[in-house]
């Protein structure tokens, strides 16, 4: 299996390249070939098998220049002892055929756990085999969860840096602490004057300079990606969708071969897009629901053809979503209108902010997506509704998901058997969470919210995060967006001109 340029079909590389460049050097991003299928035989079989056992299925096809010793390695020191859940990507039922995906078991209390945990390791082995000798230096931008999920992935591993820049005022208090006090001793964090797509700007427009690339050469060094602009980070979120459908088989949900409905709270698109891929392999997919904050660009996108990010932006209680410029948006519109639209189109989107498909394209997406959008106060209604209907308690983001998941069942009658991924953990948002439990806001200070959710809920605050409490602050600056640049060379100590 090779991978090829979104933007330019003629480059080619194996996964191990496209896992260690991160993106490709004009900056498209990396996709597979083709799509490796996948039997109702092997899904019946994937049912039997744990989630490592389906990891190492999903994976090996894509991974094709991975050992399985190698891909084995990669996969058990990732699930087998990282996650409080031994079935480390839980389906929980909270009524008849809706279900919640937990994607929240892991050390960091959020879905990135389960990309992140493995990518370190498959970038060890694919810089192994195409950049040995060379330091990789992974460049973040981060909306809140990826954030610490990289740093505490990354963390001390050989051979590696992590920076991660982040809005200042665009994440929650506890994700902010997660990352500020990150323990490691190649770990970085920076905040901006600025929201998310700054950061992610800045980070894309670092990774393709040609003078910042040749430093660090010169240093024995090379930049990589741990957001899902990598296809390694990517590739691993697909899994989790294999095994919510497997999981529904085992438990006498749903019979091998029956459709069900996915629905994916999402800004940046990468765990939507994983879903949409898992749909091609032929996992049995009728509709996949995007479901967006007030920031609703891929709702506008995937219902009207026209993305544009020309907006006023909203900081909302699901800052994780607080996304205009949704990079993953790229491949799906490579499958399904080919490199030269593409190309067109992300010119257009460059230069104007905003483009239009053509309405051959616009049918396709209609076909496979359904969107839809709320607001706080929506969303807020929706957690209080859940807990006190289903005594199930979610996060902001998953109550986004809930939310437009209700409508789109109302607007439609489709009673189909329904998945949502939920995306955090609702500790990660005691204030908006704890304000849709109790009616009223609570005037407390973070920990204090954290101590009251767990009181008035029955529920007991992750560990990982309960223990933030008494850790130190390390890291505390911030930076301009035209400053990103002197950052990363000040952090990776090499000289400036």
């Amino acid at each position: 299996m090779n991978y090829i340029s979104t933007r330019d079909t003629d480059i080619r590389v194996t996964s191990s390249k496209a896992i260690a460049e991160g993106i490709s050097s004009e900056g498209g991003l990396f996709v597979p070939e083709s799509i490796p299928a996948v039997s109702p035989d092997e899904i019946k079989k994937m049912s039997e098998m744990d989630y490592i056992g389906r990891a190492e299925n999903i994976l090996g096809k894509y991974l094709t220049d991975f050992t399985a010793e190698e891909l084995n390695k990669c996969v058990k020191g990732a699930y087998e002892n990282a996650f409080s859940s031994r079935k480390v990507a839980p389906v929980i039922t909270v009524k008849d055929n809706i279900h919640i995906l937990e994607l929240f078991k892991g050390p960091t209390c959020a879905f990135k756990d389960l990309a992140l945990q493995i990518l370190p390791r498959l970038l060890t082995v694919a810089g192994g085999k195409v950049a040995k000798g060379t330091e990789i230096v992974i460049l973040v931008a981060t909306s809140g969860d990826t954030g610490k999920a990289a740093l505490e992935g990354f963390r001390d591993v050989e051979n590696t840096r992590i920076l991660v820049f982040y809005p200042s005022d665009g994440v929650s208090p506890m994700q902010k602490l997660q990352m500020c006090t990150q323990e490691g001793n190649n770990v970085a964090v920076s905040a901006i004057n600025g929201n998310f797509d700054d950061a992610q700007n800045g980070v894309k427009r670092i990774f393709t300079d040609k003078a910042i690339a040749e430093k660090l050469r010169e240093n024995g060094m090379a930049f990589s990606s741990a957001n899902s602009i990598n296809w390694g980070r990517l590739a691993p979120q697909i899994v989790y969708y294999f095994s919510a459908y497997c999981d529904l088989i085992a438990d006498g949900k749903i019979n091998c071969g029956d459709k069900i409905n996915i629905v994916v709270p999402t800004g940046n698109f990468g765990n939507i897009l994983a879903a949409y891929y898992a749909r091609e392999m032929g996992l049995p997919v009728a509709k996949l629901i995007c479901a967006s904050n007030r920031n609703s660009v891929l709702t506008d996108f995937l219902t009207t053809g026209t993305y544009d990010r020309n907006r006023k932006f909203y900081t909302t209680i699901s800052p994780s979503m607080d996304i205009l410029i949704s990079s993953n948006l790229e491949r799906l519109l490579y499958s399904l209108a080919g490199s030269e639209k593409v190309r067109e189109w992300m010119a257009e989107l460059s230069k104007e902010g905003r483009y239009t498909v053509d309405g051959d394209t616009l049918a396709k997406i209609k076909e496979i997506f359904a969107a839809g959008w709320c607001d706080d106060d929506e969303t807020k209604a929706a957690i209080s509704e859940l807990f006190r209907e289903e005594g199930y308690l979610c996060d902001t983001h998953t109550g986004v998901a809930v939310r437009v998941y209700e409508k789109y069942r109302q607007e439609t009658g489709d009673i189909a058997p329904t998945v949502i991924a939920s995306t955090a953990s609702p500790f990660k948002f005691s204030a908006a969470v704890l304000e849709a439990v109790e009616g009223k806001k609570s005037g407390l200070d973070e920990f204090d919210m954290v101590e009251r959710l767990a009181e008035v809920t029955g529920l007991e605050c992750p560990a990982p995060l309960a223990g933030l409490k008494s850790k130190k602050v390390r890291f505390d600056s911030c930076c301009e967006v035209s400053g990103m640049d002197n950052v990363v060379l000040d952090m990776l100590k090499i000289k400036r001109d």
